[in-house]
């Protein structure tokens, strides 16, 4: 089947409804009955500004990147980021084509 690989980045810590906003974001995609979605957590990262986040090993964790990712029908994704874009809450987004299917026949 055809779709699209739908992901967001955002920081470790940052929150949006007193919830971590990626903890959010795999929330909302989930009240909208979206079948599945996964968070990573980077070990370095940079953005828009240029600064590079990364961790050490004494460091406390939260300045780093999070990916928030779906794989979705497009009409899936516009949902979402119709959904989405009646928050107030900036995200940037990465849309890409992708197939997905399953292998194998257990269960």
């Amino acid at each position: 089947m055809q779709g699209v690989y739908l992901k967001f980045y955002v920081k470790e810590k940052r929150r949006h409804h007193g919830l971590l906003a990626y903890e959010w974001l795999l929330e909302q995609a989930q009240r909208l009955g979206l079948h599945g979605g996964s968070a990573f957590r980077a070990i370095a990262g940079y953005g828009r500004h240029g600064r590079l986040h990364e961790e050490h090993f004494f460091e406390l964790a939260g300045d780093l990147p999070v990916e928030v990712g779906f794989a979705l029908t497009e009409e899936e994704a516009q949902r979402l980021l119709a959904h989405l874009a009646g928050e107030k809450l900036r995200l940037f987004y990465i849309k890409l084509p992708l197939e997905m299917g399953m292998v194998g026949d257990g269960v």
